[in-house]
């Protein structure tokens, strides 16, 4: 039997439909072993209380996954038991509305292999709006080495593209379950304070987004949750520097929540972050 590399982790909530195609890209890759020839990845998949047809989808695929289902509780929970599960010396994610490129895998561990100093690389990304090609923002543009101040103002750790030795888990810790969204973004403040994160410009995994199911799409004032991110991140022994960029992402993100809470008359969340404004300024 081959040793188990990497371990993929699949979390889903009745995306049957999409997810099926998700597997189907992850067990096309064309990482295996040279002597044997077989694959040196397992891939799992965490139902976070589907009530589709996700269960008979997965099965469809026979032994070539590893199916558990949970109660729905959130994506965070769902990442947390795949990781719990997982025997790869090397995590790799994957969104189940998105797809890898067929060289994913074996382009990302080339890199993680000749660079033992790298815990984590993300790739290049193509993205789809119902199904037509996306041009990302400038904001959106992805950044090399320490990028703590750049993951600050939005979360720019796409996790589909992302390979970690699990010792960063072991060291910063899981994804946190109580944020409902943005668990990334927390993720990605903790991973950025502590290492470099690696980016190779090639886009080796396909992000197909725009429906109504998304996270963003859920809740509105995202920047809820990022403020209860940065407020975290105040906690992890940040050097005076780091703090200043914090404190004043706070602020910035303060305002915005409390301008929409004023124009939908919530005078009472919106003091909420008028508060925090004069807190952290």
């Amino acid at each position: 039997m081959n040793k188990i590399e990497v371990s993929v982790i699949i979390p889903t909530h009745n995306r049957a439909p999409f997810l099926r195609e998700a597997i189907q890209s992850v067990l096309d890759q064309d990482y295996f072993s040279e002597e044997t020839g077989q694959d040196v990845f397992e891939l799992l998949i965490i139902d976070d209380g589907s009530i589709d047809m996700t269960r008979e989808t997965v099965a469809a695929f026979g032994d070539k996954v590893h199916y558990h289902w949970q109660e729905h509780q959130g994506v965070s929970t769902a990442r947390n038991l795949g990781l719990s599960l997982a025997r790869g010396d090397y995590i790799a994610f994957l969104d189940s509305d998105d797809l890898w490129k067929r060289e994913k895998l074996r382009t990302q561990m080339s890199f993680m292999q000749a660079y033992l100093q790298a815990k984590v690389c993300c790739t290049e990304e193509v993205w789809l709006r119902g199904g037509q090609r996306h041009n990302p923002k400038k904001r959106h543009a992805k950044h090399s080495g320490w990028i703590f101040d750049k993951v600050l103002p939005l979360c720019l750790l796409s996790l589909s593209s992302a390979l970690f030795r699990k010792e960063v888990f072991e060291d910063i810790g899981n994804f946190d379950e109580d944020l409902p969204a943005c668990e990334d973004y927390d993720f990605a403040i903790r991973l950025a304070h502590r290492y470099p994160i690696y980016f190779l410009s090639k886009p080796l995994i396909i992000k197909r987004g725009g429906h109504p199911d998304q996270l963003s799409q859920k809740y509105w004032g995202m920047d809820r949750f990022r403020v209860k991110a940065l407020k975290k991140a105040l906690t992890l022994g940040l050097s005076p520097q780091e703090e200043s960029l914090v404190r004043a992402e706070i602020v910035k993100k303060s305002r915005v929540l409390a301008h929409g809470f004023l124009k939908r008359n919530n005078k009472e969340e919106a003091e909420q972050y008028l508060q925090l404004i004069k807190q952290y300024q």
